[in-house]
């Protein structure tokens, strides 16, 4: 069996799974074949009468763990399913805690609350505090309190050493509060899932040396992507023979903005100085030239480890870069290549193309060249632009506007942003035909609803007698500042930012109707959303190619792989220019999009780009310079 086990392997993998004793480090390539190594290096372990009980290890998405278990169950059969400890660091925390958590003061039935629970606690603590939501928005505490916790810091050593704004101030009240609470309900968040963990086995010296003696091994997938708790937990379970194994890549550390500490990948051999160093470095996806291409572009950082990928592949195709004159030129090229891949290739589907791009708001041109072309497309970790709940209250608020009539707009925005009209106080609607009949109502309510409806009616009255003046890239402006949209949407969370860049690009449709007179201009703007929005997509769930942010990108590949937008400010992002490891993160990040694809591989740029509500004329992005221009191909 063994024999066997390690004929499917190359050198360097074999030695990677055969090295078992004392630490190791496995840098592993894209498309280096990093999983197997992990599930082969596993079943050699309970091959060489290793029980499965005394290893762990540990994955970042519970997909990559059910995977695991069944390829090792593939290799040495079933019998060892239900033994092996092969989990999330949450799963793996909660598994502990459900055994060990009773010895800090908790029921071991604890409930762990999500972001909703959280958010309704938050709410209650808030109002106790009589701290106005506005001016501290829960969705931007509960973040901070998460960050905190990530970073192993304690609501008394918040208070003491960030709490240096009125809002810091009121996150330490909060996170203070927030937790006797969560101690008082028995429940814990995700966050505590591992701290609670950390606590249990600093506290119980008996009890961190149990797990010690049970964990032997410890294996640790996408090590380049851990926090600092998620580091030090994995610290305390090593015992004193050191046989850690963690497997990852600098170069594909890219959720910084999460956490993530690329530190500890670069670090290990401080931690461990006796470490034995395995570099997987051939790709069995990409062509040569798209790995040429990744290769001298990753070169670029300094943050790395020194590492060469390489493959026995084809050489390949050119990487074509595609100069557009503008975003919607770009989405017809994009049409175009596939169109003729499609047509001289009997073997590919759409299935086969991906459109990646930084942000979410930049899907929405994407999104129309597609629809206008009748092409299916599908929208891979996000929601369609249209479908965004920002873009959506937008237009609902547009929609009253312009057909009073339309109730179920009414409903969607009467209370966005909450303005005290609850659940209870929507009876009053149900006899009206139309939004101007409201001010009829207002003698029959109670006074708390009264309220709220008051505001509501003057916004809308506001709103109605502008659209009667400006076209309709004003009159959305405008209806910003009188809901007070961008502050209810920016937040303090990455989330808020992300929702008001699309808020700016729904401008940038807009603009497009500015030719036309104020209410006409509305009215045309409203129809062609619409028709957008009730695209037929019945057959979308069939063959369809993937648009997704750079960021969900880790652990795909694609036959075809467009990579657009990239100019200077969008990619790199605008926010990553002034400081030199964020820019590495950008770069990485193109590097993780340039690996994705097997077959051939497209950038676009474009002269001017309407995005954000504004036209923008960037030069292109330095990653294309950076790149060999000797595997590039310029149309």
């Amino acid at each position: 069996m063994e024999k066997d086990l390690l004929s499917q392997l190359n050198p360097e993998q074999k030695k990677a799974v055969t090295t078992i004793d004392g630490p190791v480090l496995i840098l592993a390539g894209a498309g280096s074949g990093k999983t197997r190594v992990i599930t082969y290096r596993i079943a050699y372990l309970i091959e060489q009468g290793v029980i499965p009980e005394n290893i762990l290890a540990v994955t970042f998405t519970n997909k990559a763990a059910q995977e695991m278990k069944d390829r090792i169950e593939k290799l040495i059969g079933d019998k060892i399913k239900l033994s092996l400890w092969i989990g999330t660091f949450h799963s793996i925390c909660v598994r502990i805690l459900r055994r060990e958590i009773k010895r800090i003061g908790f029921d071991n039935n604890f409930t762990i609350y999500d972001t909703g629970d959280q958010s309704s606690l938050v709410k209650e603590i808030l109002k106790t505090l009589d701290i106005d939501e506005k001016k501290a928005n829960p969705n931007a505490i509960i973040s901070r309190i998460s960050s905190a916790k990530n970073e192993m810091i304690s609501p008394i050593t918040y208070s003491n050493n960030y709490a240096n704004t009125l809002f810091e101030e009121n996150v330490a009240q909060v996170y203070e509060i927030y937790e006797k609470e969560l101690k008082k309900r028995n429940a814990l968040d995700f966050d505590d899932l591992i701290l609670k963990t950390i606590e249990v086995l600093e506290t119980n010296p008996e009890v961190l040396e149990k797990y010690k003696k049970q964990f032997r091994y410890v294996m640790v997938d996408e090590y380049q992507d851990t926090n600092h708790s998620q580091y030090l937990l994995i610290k305390m379970l090593v015992n004193e023979k050191n046989n850690i194994c963690v497997v990852g890549d600098p170069d594909q550390s890219i959720y910084n903005f999460r956490g993530a500490d690329i530190r500890n990948i670069l670090n290990f051999e401080k931690d461990y100085p006796d470490v034995k160093i395995f570099k997987l470095e051939e790709n069995y996806r990409s062509t040569k030239n798209i790995l040429y291409c990744a290769q001298k572009l990753i070169e670029k950082n300094t943050q790395r480890k020194d590492k060469e990928v390489w493959t026995n592949n084809a050489e390949g195709d050119l990487i074509e870069v595609f100069r557009a004159f503008n975003q919607n030129d770009e989405g017809e090229n994009i049409v175009s290549e596939i169109r003729s891949i499609i047509r001289k290739s009997l073997n590919a589907s759409l299935n086969d193309f991906v459109v990646f791009y930084r942000t979410h708001a930049q899907s929405r041109s994407l999104e129309e060249s597609f629809i206008k072309n009748s092409i299916p497309y599908k929208i891979i970790g996000g929601v369609s632009f249209y479908s965004r709940k920002e873009i959506k209250d937008i237009i609902a608020y547009l929609n009253i506007i312009n057909n009073p009539l339309d109730l179920t707009s009414l409903r969607r925005i009467i209370n966005v942003p909450a303005r005290g009209i609850g659940q209870s106080s929507l009876k009053y609607l149900a006899d009206i035909g139309s939004v101007d009949d409201l001010d009829a109502l207002l003698d029959i309510m109670d006074t708390r609803s009264k309220k709220g409806f008051l505001s509501f009616l003057q916004i809308y009255k506001n709103i109605k007698n502008k659209s009667n003046e400006v076209v309709v890239s004003e009159l959305i402006n405008f209806a910003i500042t009188e809901i007070g949209y961008k502050d209810y949407l920016l937040d303090g969370t990455k989330e808020g930012e992300t929702r008001w860049e699309n808020v700016k690009e729904l401008l940038s449709v807009a603009q497009r109707f500015d030719e036309f007179e104020p209410r006409e201009s509305l009215n045309m703007f409203l129809q062609d959303i619409s028709l957008i929005t009730n695209a037929d997509n019945e057959d979308y769930n069939k063959e369809s190619v993937s648009l997704m942010t750079l960021h969900g990108a880790k652990g795909l590949e694609f036959d075809y792989v467009f990579i657009v937008a990239m100019e200077e400010n969008i990619f790199p992002h605008a926010q990553s220019m002034t400081d030199s490891s964020d820019l590495e993160e950008e770069r990485r990040l193109c590097y993780v999009g340039v690996t994705r694809a097997r077959k051939k591989l497209f950038l676009s740029y474009a002269n001017s780009r309407m995005l954000y509500g504004g036209v923008q004329s960037n030069v292109p992005s330095r990653f294309i310079d950076e790149m060999p221009q000797n595997v590039l191909n310029y149309k």
